[in-house]
């Protein structure tokens, strides 16, 4: 793939987040070649290590080019870390949320179907980021965020999310023990499945974090609708490699920031 200039790099932005340097980042842009191609930033992968660190500044010099990029270590808990200051890659938290007040530094959240959310309070200027799967969107990754958030000063009244390109309904077949642990965690959450082959549903999980926001008392929530698994040549996706057979896959990322 030839080299790409910064302004290649596809982001997208909410209005709801307006006075917070964000951004929802493709695959456009990137080094990285085959399997990866494009603007893969997952140093878990098996993609060339020195093109994902260089992917990494494209996307940061897409959104705040004077930051200090945080990532994560995610493993699909409800955990979030407040982050004061830049942390060194092999010292990354094993969580999937952040939150801070700090000027400066670009929070990020790398995902490949999951849900990234970003979060703004703009009165307090403080600022979140989650990556939801499943089993966090479950565990309260959000909710616990808010509280996070809180912690520092903010509102939920004040609070305003972003739900970035994910997984759609459409894509995302699930079995019925899986539409089950929903339902049993809460009756009202049947109405995120449709049901589609035999023993199987179809899982709305935007919506369902979407949801999950509400109950816990935003009211500024910006749903994106841009569906990973169906938008091959704008998103990486597990679930779509995975179908492919293939060795690997990557991960976009999404950056939320408060200018220094």
């Amino acid at each position: 793939m030839p080299d790409q200039s910064h302004s290649a790099v596809d982001v997208t932005t909410s209005s709801l987040l307006d006075g917070a340097a964000h951004g929802f980042l493709g695959r456009a842009g990137g080094l990285s070649t085959g399997i990866y191609a494009g603007l893969n930033v997952g140093l878990g992968s098996d993609d060339d290590r020195d093109a994902i660190l260089e992917n990494r500044q494209r996307a940061k010099a897409a959104v705040l080019p004077d930051s200090e990029l945080v990532t994560l270590h995610q493993v699909h808990s409800a955990d979030v870390a407040t982050v004061t200051k830049p942390f060194a890659l092999d010292a990354r938290p094993h969580v999937d949320a952040m939150v801070t007040d700090q000027p400066g530094l670009l929070l990020g959240i790398l995902t490949a179907d999951c849900v990234p959310v970003l979060f703004f309070d703009a009165s307090a200027q403080i600022i979140g980021a989650a990556h939801a799967g499943w089993k966090g969107a479950i565990g309260g990754i959000t909710d616990n965020t808010i509280i996070a958030m809180e912690k520092l000063g903010a509102s939920r009244d004040n609070i305003a999310c972003a739900i970035g390109p994910c997984i759609a309904q459409d894509s995302y077949e699930v079995d019925a023990g899986f539409q089950r642990r929903f339902v049993e965690d809460d009756s009202d959450n049947a109405r995120f499945f449709e049901a589609g082959q035999p023993d199987h549903f179809q899982f709305d999980i935007e919506s369902y974090v979407a949801d999950r926001l509400a109950k816990a008392g935003v009211t500024k929530i910006d749903k994106l609708g841009l569906d990973t698994y169906a938008r091959e040549g704008r998103y990486y996706s597990y679930r779509r490699s995975c179908h492919r057979g293939e060795a690997g896959y990557g991960r976009q990322i999404s950056l939320i920031g408060l200018q220094a």
